[in-house]
């Protein structure tokens, strides 16, 4: 019931948004620009992508106040290729991210962004800006996670907690697929299969309690979950050279525990300064109980070196 609330009030918010008289210019701008690129691409795919690279560096020399010398970088990849012919569309988005942090003192490099998420939503026109759908998410890491902490002595030690794969999250279904153009988008899937992936190495420890690593049973490797789903895709223009991307997930399992919702909320701004240069902020909020009791949070921000392709 939660997550039909929510459904609803996201669903009233867009609605609202779009009201104003500055989005739906935007909206009629972006649906002419599609309907142009359609025209010149009759094989139907359109596709478009940004690399960006995040920098940051501090040095302190007999700086009374206090401070560590660090180095960090982050390296980001946005790609979306969808197509559009008749009555069938099909969204795709790959978004990958990967950073880390190297501080003085400290004895290990420590990442901060390990992300990799494929976005698949397919669309058979039913009536107005709604479709038939069929949608598809895929979520991992790239290498290992740790939990860090100190030795008798004092000095740092690490832990290994996570892994590519592990967790790994693919979750798909059937539903109804409303659009209006690339920008703004909603999926709502009453029957969504969720599965998560897991090293059956963290669920054969001894003394494995069920359901303590990422919801999985012990000596399993996989969690199957039978919900609701409902996402949302909505990226405007804040004002000249500046944009912001928002993604919205939404999920809640039938089968054990429904007025718990999962959420994964994530959003981007771009602040452009020429064609290469931009001021890049990314933010993410995860909410699911099987990971950790309580939200999950990760900001970037820092100066960005950007292509597009």
């Amino acid at each position: 019931m939660r997550a039909i609330v929510i459904t609803l009030f996201l669903l009233y918010s867009v609605t609202e948004a779009q009201a104003q008289n500055t989005e739906k210019e935007l909206i009629k701008n972006t649906e002419a620009a599609v309907k142009n690129i359609n025209d010149t691409l009759p094989n139907g795919w359109r596709k478009k992508g940004n690399i960006a690279f995040l920098f940051s560096q501090s040095n302190f020399n007999n700086w009374i106040a206090g401070g560590e010398n660090n180095l960090s970088g982050n390296l980001g990849i946005n790609y979306d290729f969808n197509y559009k012919k008749d009555k069938l569309t099909w969204d795709n988005k790959i978004i990958a991210s990967y950073g880390l942090l190297q501080t003085k003192n400290a004895d290990f490099e420590k990442k901060t962004d390990d992300r990799f998420e494929f976005n698949s939503t397919l669309g058979q026109h039913a009536f107005g800006n709604w479709y038939y759908s069929l949608f598809l998410n895929f979520r991992t890491q790239f290498t290992r996670g740790y939990v860090y902490g100190k030795d008798a002595n004092g000095a740092e030690i690490r832990t290994e907690n996570t892994n590519f794969l592990s967790p790994g999250y693919l979750t798909f279904g059937p539903g109804l697929f409303w659009k209006k153009g690339d920008h703004l988008r909603l999926n709502f899937a009453p029957l969504t299969s969720k599965m998560t992936f897991v090293d059956d190495f963290y669920t054969s420890q001894p003394g494995y309690v069920d359901g303590a690593y990422f919801g999985v049973d012990a000596n399993k490797s996989l969690r199957y979950e039978l919900g609701f789903y409902a996402s949302a895709y909505y990226k405007f223009n804040l004002m000249t050279n500046v944009s912001a991307e928002n993604t919205l997930n939404l999920y809640t399992n039938y089968l054990e525990d429904p007025q718990n919702v999962d959420m994964d909320y994530s959003l981007a701004i771009v602040m452009k300064i020429n064609k290469f240069l931009s001021a890049n902020l990314n933010f993410q909020a995860i909410y699911d109980d099987n990971a950790f009791q309580g939200f999950q949070t990760r900001q970037v921000f820092g100066l960005g070196v950007n292509y597009g392709f």
